[in-house]
Formats: structure tokens, C-alpha cells, sequence
């Protein structure tokens, strides 16, 4: 099951789409976890992927903070972090490493360190110098971990619907209440994906 993985581009004809997909890169789009996969690593996710190719894709999950401080373990970023201010589970794969995911100030073409994923969300090498980079970006989220697919595992997982796929805004890498992600994406999608949002955690109690 997912411990990271790939995308594609077909949509369902549920409500606005169910967000299924299958062939083209899904590089800054949402993987949005259906209340039937149970794996504990993934249960009510939504992941935002970073990078997707033929050999697989990774991405971070976007709602599961925890109550580390980024600032014991990465002095000087602290200060940039969009709140809640703390380290981010990122995924089960590369536990013991960090991803920043970061937006770039609008005019910013670019700087080293920087990779664009989508518009001007990126990645940011985190052995840069904060207080040089930090005046280039706007909005800053530290993970520990990350999602990552071989070729062809996204795929077979979309397929059986195991997510949904959704365009990513902006803004939601870097919402201030994460843990509400997962419906928020869900609801504003409408339609029978909308009713998605009810289902208990359980669904044997539905």
C-alpha cells in the first residue's frame, strides 16, 4: 500500500469529479485518502505530491501535525513557519529526514534551493541559510518523512479508489487548521464526493 507513489489525469463524473485520475503527472495535486483505506499511515490524509515521473512519485501529508517544534531541530526556521508553528508527519518513508515545503513571495521567479512544484509552491533546501532564503517566502511547513510510490503503485491505488484526486489551491499546503483539511477538501468539491466528508471514521458504523 501507499508509502509513496505516482498520478494520472481522468476524472469521474460524480459531483465535480471524484477526483479519480489516470495518465499525466499529478506534481502538485491532492491525493485526498477515501474513509475505506485503513492503513494507519494514510487514514483520512490528504497528500500533497511533489513530484511524480514514470518510476513513482512522493508527496507529504498535509494534516497530521504533531507536537514537535521545528526550532529544536532546525534552529532559525522557526521564525518562517506558517502556524501552527510545529513539525508536520510527513509520510512513513525517510522518517529520520525533513521537507520543506514552502510558498514564494509573489514576484520571486526563483533562487537556489528552490524547487517549484507548482505556481509558487516549491520545495526548499533546508541547509540553506534561513535568514537568507526567508525574505523570498511567505508561508513555511517543515515534515518529517514523506509519501513515496514505485512506478505504477499510484496508479493501480487510484484505480481502486482508494483516493481521489483533486487540484490543489494555494492555500492548502498552508492552512492553519490542518486537522480539517481532509473535509474541507472534500466539501467544497460538491455533489456525491461532498457526502464523502460524512462518512464515520469507522465506516462499519455507517
Amino acid at each position: 500500500m501507499a508509502s509513496g507513489e505516482p498520478h494520472t489525469t481522468r476524472h469521474d463524473n460524480a459531483g465535480k469529479g471524484t477526483g479519480r485520475h489516470a495518465v499525466e503527472s499529478l506534481t502538485g495535486h491532492l491525493l485526498v485518502a477515501m474513509p475505506s483505506l485503513r492503513d494507519p499511515n494514510f487514514e483520512r490524509t490528504v497528500v500533497f505530491v511533489l513530484a511524480h515521473e514514470a518510476d513513482g512519485a512522493l508527496g507529504v501529508v498535509l494534516n497530521r501535525p504533531t507536537e514537535a517544534l521545528v526550532g529544536d531541530i532546525l534552529p532559525g526556521w522557526e521564525s518562517l513557519l506558517r502556524e501552527p508553528g510545529v513539525l508536520f508527519e510527513g509520510g512513513p518513508v525517510g522518517t529520520d529526514s525533513a521537507i520543506c515545503v514552502a510558498r514564494a513571495r509573489a514576484g520571486v521567479a526563483g533562487f537556489v534551493g528552490f524547487s517549484r512544484v507548482m505556481g509558487q509552491i516549491g520545495t526548499v533546501d533546508l541547509s540553506r541559510d534561513p535568514a537568507r532564503v526567508g525574505q523570498r517566502l511567505e508561508c513555511v511547513r517543515v515534515y518529517h518523512g514523506y509519501a513515496g510510490w514505485g512506478a505504477g503503485q499510484l496508479e493501480q491505488e487510484i484505480e481502486e479508489n482508494s483516493w481521489l484526486v483533486f487540484e490543489a489551491l494555494p492555500s492548502d499546503p498552508f492552512r492553519t487548521q490542518p486537522e480539517e483539511l481532509w473535509s474541507l477538501v472534500l466539501r467544497r468539491q460538491g455533489g456525491l464526493t461532498a457526502a464523502v466528508a460524512n462518512f464515520p471514521p469507522d465506516v462499519a458504523l455507517n
